[in-house]
């Protein structure tokens, strides 16, 4: 009995020997989804991750099929949803065509709202919750197709109220248990992926902040991606959606890992649709990032440059369910605020009749100071975004700090720092963007002929690296100069900032806490980008 306990004993440490030397990737291992060391039950953080996405078709002229798919559902009373400008424009007509060709019957509504409010979202329900229909179809951006979802979800739950679904803290964040209505999406913008994602986001006017419905319920069941409606898209509208992609993959790349959020969900049905970065998520964010690299600056410059424009809508669709399903974090959560406490600001390109921010616009502007913020946590992965965005870079200011003054007079001369290139030894300001040097100073350096190859840069300038790369980027496209020319000042920054911590949602998904502290840094930091 002894010799016989003493070989199970032995068995036993072996194999345990062997499991604590195991490969615990998810290709080899038998251990791995069970998160080893921690039973399940005793986990704070996540040890599992999921992908959600609605089925997706793409080509020239795909919208033409609505009516068959309509028709193929069963649906006999159709809601087309869209807004008063693209009801004039062809994407809504072909729609409409093939409804009528189908036989299929539906009505329109078109007030929805640029930058939808909850208001906005109440007339729409009202509008729905009155029509009973039985499948939606939202031709638009993402204001049509998240005001499509919220009409869609409240219709089918006719005695919830509004604040149920609506995201903690401002809401209830009631998981989404009622059967919902096919909703068709057809977008014709290349940036928001609302398409594929299970999201709504709306201005909450009582706080003035942007809040939104976030659920894997409430997902299109189809998005219809038809590059053909990309052609009627101003520059403006084309360059800010284009930044929304942008930070999608950038946000979702660096956001915390899956298995680092918290709370461990008690049921799957908990598990947030924004769980952190994953590796199937990573693929689509890094691809989407190529994309915008290669292509969003054609798809601006030139209007009929079907391929560059036919490639970001793809690229909108690939970061949706990137971000669909990882999540973003800083500078979206930084941008509901800047959106919801707009002024009297009025960007090019969009016919509206009240002041407006475009989203991708908000979004990207505190993009150089977040990621500078950032990259402390994950510097391989700011590097290896800012070698795709830039290839090999201009380092004139890698050293650059968290809001530093630009003052551009000073006499500045710095030392080489082992592993980098030269930098500047002029007398312009060692604040400058690189872009400020180029036209200030006529020196080598300045001119960009000093440069670090991202794969030899420093650790610690990862951030910066970055940072000075999206500076580039930005100023290549003609992008405000910061906060500051949208008409935000630094007075201003205790209500952005204000704005900004209920977005708990997003901004616990940064790989790096922020207080609020910090946040006022990065307002203040991005009250000037160049």
């Amino acid at each position: 009995m002894a010799a016989a306990a003493a070989a199970r004993a032995r068995v036993a440490h072996l194999l345990r020997q062997l499991q604590r030397a195991a490969c615990q990737c998810p290709t080899h291992s038998h251990t791995y989804s069970q998160a080893p060391g921690l039973p399940a039950s005793g986990k704070t953080t996540d040890y599992a991750f999921e992908m959600a996405v609605s089925n997706i078709r793409y080509g020239a002229g795909v919208t033409k099929e609505v009516g068959m798919d309509l028709q193929n559902m069963g649906a006999k009373n159709v809601c087309l949803m869209t807004d008063k400008n693209l009801s004039q424009l062809p994407p809504v007509q072909v729609v409409m065509d093939s409804l009528v060709k189908n036989g299929i019957n539906f009505k329109v509504y078109d007030n929805v709202r640029v930058e939808p409010t909850d208001r906005s979202f109440m007339e729409a329900i009202e509008f729905a919750k009155k029509g009973a229909f039985d499948a939606y179809v939202a031709v638009g951006g993402g204001s049509t197709m998240d005001t499509c979802k919220a009409a869609n979800l409240y219709a089918s739950s006719p005695h919830s109220d509004f604040l149920d679904y609506v995201n903690a803290p401002i809401g209830k964040g009631k998981p989404v248990s009622v059967p919902l209505k096919p909703l068709i999406a057809v977008p014709t913008t290349s940036g928001t992926g609302s398409e594929t994602t299970g999201v709504a986001i709306f201005d909450y006017e009582h706080l003035k902040v942007k809040t939104g419905i976030a659920s894997r319920a409430i997902k299109p069941t189809l998005g219809l991606i038809d590059p053909l409606h990309t052609l009627h898209m101003p520059d403006r509208v084309v360059a800010n959606s284009g930044f929304d992609v942008l930070c999608h993959a950038l946000e979702s790349y660096t956001a915390l890992p899956y298995h680092m959020r918290s709370p461990c969900p008690s049921n799957p049905i908990t598990r947030p649709a924004y769980q952190g970065s994953n590796p199937i998520s990573d693929i689509w964010a890094i691809h989407a990032l190529r994309i915008v690299a290669k292509y969003l600056k054609r798809a601006v410059r030139n209007p009929d440059d079907l391929e560059a424009r036919s490639n970001m809508h793809l690229a909108s669709a690939f970061a949706g369910i990137g971000f669909g399903n990882a999540g973003v974090h800083l500078c979206h959560g930084m941008s509901y605020p800047i959106s919801g406490l707009v002024k009297t600001y009025k960007a090019k390109d969009y016919n509206v009749d009240h002041p407006l921010v475009p989203h991708g616009l908000s979004v990207v502007l505190t993009s150089p100071a977040v990621f500078s913020f950032t990259a402390q946590m994950s510097p391989e992965r700011h590097l290896e975004t800012a070698e795709i965005l830039g290839g090999e870079q201009p380092i004139g200011n890698v050293r650059a700090k968290l809001a530093a003054p630009a003052d551009f007079s000073a006499e500045v001369r710095r030392v080489p720092q082992a592993g980098l290139a030269p930098s500047v030894f002029c007398g312009v300001d060692r604040w400058a963007s690189l872009h400020v040097k180029a036209q200030l100073c006529s020196c080598p350096q300045c001119q960009g002929a000093g440069r670090a190859d991202t794969h030899t840069a420093r650790i610690p300038d990862a951030g910066p690296i970055l940072a000075d790369t999206l500076r580039k980027f930005l100023f290549d496209l003609d992008v405000d100069d910061g906060l500051a020319s949208i008409g935000y000042s630094k007075a201003d920054i205790p209500a952005l900032v204000k704005g900004t911590l209920p977005q708990e949602r997003v901004t616990k998904l940064a790989p790096r806490p922020q207080s609020e502290e910090d946040l006022s840094a990065l307002f203040e930091a991005s009250m000037k980008l160049y």
